[in-house]
């Protein structure tokens, strides 16, 4: 991030190990002895759940080092050992929180009727479960990068691999649940025009919040999907 950019209250990161102005974090309450592995991996991940807080609440503009710092209840040297500059901390806790709960917490692990049994229900409760993705915080921290990125070089610069990562394990994931149709020659089409629909769709939630169960677009896509695949 460019220092001195107008309306940027963050400052310039360096490599100092702690700052003695900052207020250290509250103790925590006596308990088992944890290792330096878990105690580092406790405070990044206090530390990326912060920052995916602040950018749903705040927006990228309004988010700073600072304000994340305080969330997470972190010193300065913490955070800036983990992350050194605002732009890789942003896209990191994105991309985490999208990983995990995508491809791990996800649609990976939703409860799906045999392939099977019944294929057309299968395919139903599979776009049931990718739509529901597009409603989580997640979703709304990437929306703040993707729009930033545009005229934020060096967000954009550390957010495109990370994106290209995160999409070839959410297709992954996809290909998992349509172990069945991976044959079919429709089946790229599907994958695809349900990703960058879905996404649209989802964005004018921004301003015209509704309820996702009844989006018209929910059985239109399940429509299609039946269609073009072979069931």
């Amino acid at each position: 991030m460019t220092a001195g950019r107008a309306g940027d209250a963050d400052p310039v990161l360096d490599t100092a190990t702690d700052d003695s102005s900052e207020q250290a974090p509250a103790r925590r309450p006596a308990g088992p002895r944890r290792s330096r592995e878990q105690r580092t991996s406790d405070s990044r991940q206090r530390i990326l759940d912060a920052a995916v807080s602040c950018l749903v609440e705040s927006g990228y503009a309004r988010t700073t080092t600072l304000t994340i710092q305080a969330r997470a209840g972190v010193s300065r040297g913490r955070l800036l050992h983990h992350f050194p500059s605002k732009e890789t901390l942003l896209v990191a806790a994105a991309q985490h929180l999208a990983a995990t709960r995508f491809a791990s917490d996800g649609l990976a692990a939703a409860d799906l009727p045999a392939a099977d049994d019944d294929p057309d229900r299968r395919i139903d409760r599979v776009v049931d479960e990718m739509w529901s993705t597009f409603r989580q915080p997640y979703f709304w921290a990437s929306v703040e990068l993707w729009t930033a990125a545009r005229t934020d070089p060096a967000l954009a610069t550390a957010l495109l691999p990370a994106e290209r990562r995160l999409g070839a394990a959410i297709r992954q994931t996809l290909d998992a649940v349509f172990e069945r149709h991976l044959d079919d020659e429709n089946y790229p089409t599907v994958r695809e025009m349900l990703l960058t629909s879905m996404r649209g769709v989802a964005m004018t939630y921004g301003f015209d919040p509704r309820d996702h169960a009844t989006d018209p677009h929910l059985a239109q896509w399940k429509q299609m999907a039946k269609a073009l695949l072979r069931t």
